[in-house]
């Protein structure tokens, strides 16, 4: 049988605090993330990608009623109005390095918030005092975030985020399909989000359930070796 065109259907992740899987990588950062209150009221959690940013940032935000916005967006909005919140996450704020509207926005809402005594969350791949920001003034104000750090995931919560990532994407595997899966992994949860699209993307066409086959050639598309353990390596 042919194979079927899959429709780009959406995934919709679920974001709420029961749904974070909690590990060693990432307890540190969640413990600081709840804190009653960050030094400044300014927090910034910094991660590899699909390491559990947005998925933080949207924990603190249903909990505190804040809003959450992506860097991108951020010149767009009345950054008054936006403050005027009292609580706004910023996700990838490390975008506006180098463009002038997107850091202009950034350092008054900072000044907003801080005048109120608003909080300020922001998200990115490493600390703010990194990255490249042209408005020295913006440059010194993020240089004095409190930095809280997602670390790589070892091999449980490796497990349990494609887990997440699967079901995200309504997908359920078999004890030994999931088993086969986990230990030729890579060691990344970008690797997980990149496996579970793959694995959703061939279920679909060829319209049925997730067999060790379809796990095993989702592994060769993303250039991981099916028969070979990270274990191996060692």
């Amino acid at each position: 049988m042919a194979e079927q065109l899959p429709l780009p259907l959406p995934v919709r992740p679920a974001l709420g605090r029961a749904d974070f899987v909690v590990a060693r990588a990432n307890a540190a950062a969640l413990g600081m993330l709840e804190g009653a209150r960050w030094p400044g009221n300014r927090l910034a959690i910094i991660g590899p990608t699909a390491s559990g940013k947005t998925h933080l940032a949207h924990v603190w935000a249903a909990a505190r009623n804040a809003l959450v916005i992506p860097a991108t967006d951020l010149s767009r909005y009345d950054i008054g109005t936006l403050a005027s919140a009292g609580r706004v996450a910023v996700e990838d704020a490390n975008a506006v390095a180098g463009n002038r509207s997107g850091e202009a926005a950034l350092f008054h809402l900072y000044n907003r918030l801080a005048a109120t005594q608003g909080a300020l969350l922001l998200t990115g791949r490493t600390a703010p005092s990194t990255w490249p920001i042209t408005l020295p003034d913006l440059r010194t104000r993020l240089a004095s975030f409190t930095v809280a750090q997602l670390d790589a995931p070892d091999e449980a919560l490796l497990a349990a985020l494609l887990d997440k990532q699967l079901k995200d994407r309504g997908l359920t595997l078999t004890t030994p399909v999931f088993r086969y899966l986990v230990p030729r992994m890579r060691r990344s949860a970008a690797f997980a989000q990149a496996l579970a699209d793959e694995i959703d993307h061939l279920a679909l066409a060829k319209g049925r359930a997730v067999t060790r086959d379809i796990a095993k050639e989702a592994l060769i598309r993303l250039g991981a070796d099916p028969d070979r353990t990270e274990d191996d390596e060692t």
